[in-house]
């Protein structure tokens, strides 16, 4: 009897992991509510594209760009469509790693996303490889 529960425990256990083998494809709310971010395949990798801003203008009134970037020809980029997530590859059970770039600093960082659910990520940007943040973003499709 002790087997059998043990076996059906097991295979309870691996449905849900399965169940639980959620896509990352989708759009993304970010932690703070200010970007959703739009995440596709782009060649067997994932790659995420702003496609909507809670604050779309600056104090000007005109649309939002790439200001902080230290490339000066990409500073005029509009934030609207830039590719922000980009090389995710699996690396572990629901989790992907690659770069994610930073509009707030103009920076590109070494990027991991874990899914915690089938709604709910934890995204990181690290230095380093050890000095990370992030945040948990919500699915917003």
């Amino acid at each position: 009897m002790k087997k059998l529960v043990c076996a059906i425990a097991v295979g309870v256990s691996l449905l849900s992991t399965a169940a639980f083998a959620a896509n990352p494809e989708g759009t993304w709310l970010s932690g703070d509510g200010g970007t959703k971010v739009h995440i596709t395949n782009c060649g067997g990798k994932l790659c995420g594209k702003v496609v909507w801003l809670q604050e779309p203008t600056d104090q000007s009134g005109k649309p939002k760009t790439d200001a902080l970037n230290p490339d000066p020809a990409k500073k005029s980029r509009p934030m609207l469509g830039l590719q922000v997530v980009q090389g995710l590859a699996p690396s572990g059970t629901n989790r992907w790693s690659g770069q994610i770039y930073n509009a707030d600093d103009g920076k590109t960082y070494a990027a991991n996303m874990q899914l915690q659910g089938d709604d709910t990520a934890k995204v990181e940007g690290c230095v380093l490889g050890i000095l990370c943040k992030g945040q948990t973003w919500k699915r917003a499709d």
